[in-house]
């Protein structure tokens, strides 16, 4: 660390100091999420060392068996939140219900939203993972939380962030008023401010879906990525790379650093696939993130944000990136659905898959 870089713990007490009536427990909060990444990171850079990347053999409440380390991340947060007297409550991608805080710990007023462990399913390839979180406002102030309190549109998230463990673990926050990346200098152990103001670029050539899926996706996913893939010859009139990592997380980093398009699409396998994504814990807290960064995230039909959830674990379709290119997607929807979309349904789209000439 060098005497110019600021520390997450000072600049977190920056932001506080522009509201002279703050109390300090938000900030308190995001202190005890940056203590719980900074743990999940430490295990995760151990990687088999760890004895935590065995398989757990208990059932994921989404789907199938979930990693040990999916349960030690849940576990840490628990633990590192819960005494802190700021939380009223949280909710967990590893928990069927809401969380309640010990009697035995005072009790705040914010709600916490987290998915412990992004991408597990990478952690034995040594692929980046990630933890994903998002802190609302308790209705019910300091009372212990029902399931419906957490049940609030993304508009009023009062903050999110993600870590990323991969090469370098980073912390990255908005609390409304931009997004900030922060490093974790191993040396001196503590996350310094890497990345101030992230922006999304405006332009893109770049876009990340998972092509196996292509037979379901619905004909707008189709026709935008068919015209992607024709390069300069085709509508675009450029080159496109495509990605896929299979991590949240790590998909979003990429775009926050260098722009680009990530897409897990409604598709009509049956029964249908509504979206894989849970909109409290990962589509919410990351569309916050991609807006604050000048991005945009949507279903293909509708703002992420302004959807008000009707479970814990509601899933939905998320469209995420360059605004100019969700906005692309989303009108391609709106043609779909109005009928109006006459060249996707020529020949060249409808006898040709991505990948082999029929």
């Amino acid at each position: 660390m060098t005497s110019r870089e600021m520390t997450i713990t000072e600049f977190m007490i920056s932001q506080q100091r522009r509201f002279p009536g703050a109390t300090g427990e938000f900030t308190a909060l995001l202190n005890h999420m940056r203590l719980a990444c900074k743990r999940i990171g430490y295990l995760v850079g151990r990687g088999g060392s760890s004895g935590a990347t065995a398989a757990a053999g208990v059932e994921d409440v989404r789907d199938g068996t979930r990693m040990t380390l999916d349960l030690i991340a849940n576990d840490i947060f628990l633990r590192t939140t819960e005494f802190g007297g700021d939380l009223a409550g949280m909710v967990s991608g590893e928990l069927e219900d809401p969380y309640p805080i010990p009697a035995d710990y005072p009790r705040g007023r914010y709600l916490l939203c987290v998915d412990p462990l992004d991408g597990s399913s990478n952690i034995d390839v040594n692929a980046p993972v990630g933890s994903i979180f998002s802190v609302l406002r308790a209705p019910g102030g300091t009372e212990p939380p029902a399931a419906a309190d957490f049940l609030q549109p993304g508009t009023e998230q009062l903050g999110a962030g993600y870590a990323i463990y991969g090469p370098t673990t980073m912390l990255v926050l908005t609390v409304g008023r931009g997004v900030h990346g922060f490093t974790l200098d191993r040396g001196f152990g503590e996350f310094v401010l890497t990345h101030p103001d992230m922006r999304i670029p405006q332009e893109t050539c770049e876009f990340a879906i998972d092509a196996s899926n292509e037979r379901f996706w619905e004909p707008p996913v189709k026709r935008y990525v068919a015209e992607c893939l024709a390069g300069k010859s085709g509508e675009r009139g450029k080159d496109f790379n495509m990605r896929w990592i299979a991590s949240l997380v790590a998909e979003v980093h990429r775009i926050l650093v260098r722009g680009g398009l990530f897409m897990v699409p409604k598709d009509k396998r049956d029964p249908p696939q509504t979206g894989r994504l849970r909109l409290l814990y990962e589509a919410n807290p990351i569309a916050m993130l991609i807006e604050q960064a000048g991005g945009a995230a949507s279903t293909g039909r509708a703002r992420v944000l302004e959807l008000t959830p009707t479970g814990l674990h509601q899933g939905v379709p998320l469209v995420l990136g360059c605004k100019s290119e969700v906005e692309r997607i989303e009108r391609y929807h709106l043609e779909h659905d109005r009928g109006l979309d006459t060249v996707y349904r020529s020949p060249l789209f409808k006898e040709r898959s991505l990948f082999i000439d029929e």
